[in-house]
């Protein structure tokens, strides 16, 4: 599995033509404490860069964009119910959704690790 991110402070984790999508620790910090995440549905069609969750914190709210195309295959129920769980774990399991990717290629215009972390220093 290969993980990227993007320069909206997502990530993804890739596994073939599958991905798993969350927000960076960055992101969390910046956002603050979360309170709320509306997350997308199963099944829903997506396209690289658009809009596909909202997070709230004591802060502001936030949108969360799609790193790359495709289906909405699962959502993560734990992060619906209890958004706290994105404070205390955002790169792991407090992960937003999970994804087919309709074209892999589009994974090429990611960020790798050590991009991501020049970005935010």
């Amino acid at each position: 599995m290969s993980r990227y991110f993007t320069k909206s402070h997502e990530w993804i984790e890739l596994d073939g033509s599958h991905g798993t999508v969350g927000i960076t620790h960055y992101a969390q910090k910046e956002l603050g404490e979360i309170v709320y995440a509306q997350l997308p549905t199963v099944g829903q069609l997506v396209h690289a860069g658009g809009e596909i969750c909202v997070l709230e914190s004591t802060k502001a709210a936030a949108d969360v964009y799609c790193p790359v195309s495709g289906k909405i295959t699962a959502v993560n129920e734990s992060v619906a119910s209890h958004p706290q769980l994105l404070n205390q774990s955002p790169e792991s399991k407090a992960w937003l959704f999970r994804i087919e990717l309709s074209d892999p290629k589009e994974a090429s215009a990611l960020l790798s690790k050590g991009e991501y972390e020049a970005l935010i220093k």
